[in-house]
């Protein structure tokens, strides 16, 4: 696929609106004549009334097709508009074409509820509804998940403030790499070496953040263990870390404090203690589905059984129970993933998280257009739909969103709760208005000041981590540097 661009640059939306519909095609952009098999042409002209877009899509076999519209010289944000218009006009012949339209328009940004809660406060609720519906093409159906989610969020929103932080801490290993899976992980067997320096590191990080937090006067709300599947580790590692967190931080501000098991068959009674005795009251238990069969596909490597057994036993130990689970699973349908979703309300967990399917280049599954866009995309869309007045049926309300790119059906992941129990950590770190400190490799720190973000990186794999940790504690200097120049 080639993008022709002729008096502009706006090639940025015009190429998330096509992947939109074609999320594993090779774009090439241009600004000379060019020849391809799918050719968008995109053309701004300058005049005196204001500047004449114009844009076409020409497929082999196939008629031209072309729109035009042209945008008036007195809008402020000139260039930033003739881009979104561009793009909403190639969005409607890609519908054409395609006979799809996608729920989320032409936004294609991982936070949409963000955006259209920072509207609705600063312009009104209804220039935030006209905004999304008129311009961005949204369906009133996800206009309603964005405002629904806002409302959910504004009270927590308000439990923030400048001095508070969350901390994430990364565990990137798992008992083994799911098929669906694109987030840097690794078979615990594979690294095993690497597990006694890795923790051990850890723990320096996490002792350096929790004395520049004491110095910086910041307040602990949330504490987040992630991954991977953090109890893919020892018990014994579990609780150096849970140790240190308990020995340097200043626990007692805490609010919420979530450990992620994920794996159903890394529970142990012995890690539920551990992990009990951290001072942790929330985890989550992780299905994605509960048919065996899929779960053999995806190579999940634990039985619906071991589910129930898990939540049983993390039950047992008094914990709040957040459950993930996938809509579009290869093999899964409408009924399987009903049948899923009966098992799971049944065993009543505070937190229901349902995600879309992604297929990222990075995960064994891979995923092309057809299914993408096409059956797969549409199946996906009716399972969400059905699930969401399922679980407003029992009681749980959604709270929290975001997007990627490759989801099938261009959709959504959704967390939902029944009410009082929605995961704090969540809601700060998808609207990005608290600082997350965060430990670990693959970890991402955010400075958040209310209006600007300021991320520090740590590095991504396990052994660059260990090999590069003098790097990462030099990092940390940029924390201070940020709350240097704020007046609380």
């Amino acid at each position: 696929m080639t993008i022709l661009l002729t008096n502009n640059s706006y090639h940025f939306e015009l190429e998330n609106v096509l992947r939109i519909f074609y999320p594993n095609e090779k774009i090439r952009i241009t600004h000379e004549s060019a020849e391809d098999s799918f050719l968008v042409h995109a053309n701004a002209d300058t005049g005196k009334s204001g500047t004449a877009l114009s844009l076409s899509v020409k497929i082999d076999g196939e008629p031209l097709r072309e729109t035009r519209e042209t945008v008036p010289h007195d809008r402020p944000d000139l260039k930033d508009y003739c881009e979104l218009v561009l793009s909403r006009m190639l969005f409607h012949i890609l519908v054409d074409i395609t006979g799809i339209k996608p729920p989320w328009g032409v936004l294609t940004g991982v936070r949409p509820a963000k955006l259209y809660r920072w509207m609705s406060k600063t312009e009104g609720l209804s220039t935030a509804r006209d905004y999304f519906k008129r311009e961005l093409e949204v369906s009133d159906g996800k206009i309603r998940l964005c405002e629904q989610v806002a409302e959910r969020q504004n009270p927590i929103l308000d439990l923030s403030s400048p001095r508070s932080f969350s901390l994430y801490v990364s565990i990137p290993f798992c008992p083994s790499r799911c098929a669906y899976c694109s987030f840097v992980s690794h078979s615990i067997d594979k690294a095993k070496r690497l597990i006694p320096a890795y923790v051990r590191l850890l723990c320096e990080e996490l002792t350096l953040i929790a004395r520049q937090a004491r110095r910086l006067d910041l307040r602990l709300e949330t504490v987040y263990f992630g991954g991977g599947t953090p109890t893919s580790l020892a018990a014994e590692d579990l609780e150096r870390l849970f140790s240190i967190i308990k020995k340097e931080f200043d626990l007692s501000t805490v609010r919420e404090y979530t450990v992620e098991v994920g794996r159903p068959d890394t529970v142990t009674t012995q890690k539920l203690e551990c992990i009990r005795r951290s001072g942790a009251n929330r985890v989550s238990i992780n299905p994605q589905t509960m048919d065996d069969r899929i779960l053999r596909r995806i190579g999940r490597g634990h039985t619906a059984e071991q589910v129930t057994g898990a939540y049983r036993l993390a039950r047992e130990h008094g914990f709040a129970v957040n459950m993930d689970v996938i809509a579009g699973l290869p093999g899964d349908s409408e009924k399987g993933f009903a049948f899923t979703l009966n098992k799971i309300l049944e065993m009543a967990p505070e937190n229901i998280t349902v995600h879309t399917l992604c297929t990222k280049r990075s995960s064994s599954l891979g995923g092309n257009p057809a299914e993408i866009c096409g059956a797969e995309g549409q199946l996906a869309a009716c399972i969400l739909e059905k699930t969401e007045k399922d679980l407003y049926k029992a009681g749980y309300f959604p709270y929290y969103l975001y997007r990627q790119s490759k989801t099938v059906g261009n959709l959504e992941n959704v967390g939902y709760a029944k009410s009082g129990f929605e995961c704090l950590y969540n809601v700060y770190m998808m609207e990005e208005v608290q600082t997350v400190l965060a430990a670990g490799a693959g970890a991402v720190t955010k400075l958040c000041n209310g209006r600007d973000i300021t991320r520090v990186y740590n590095f991504k794999y396990p052994y660059e981590y260990i090999d590069r940790f003098d790097e990462i504690s030099g990092r940390k200097k940029q924390v201070d540097r940020f709350y240097e120049t704020l007046q609380f």
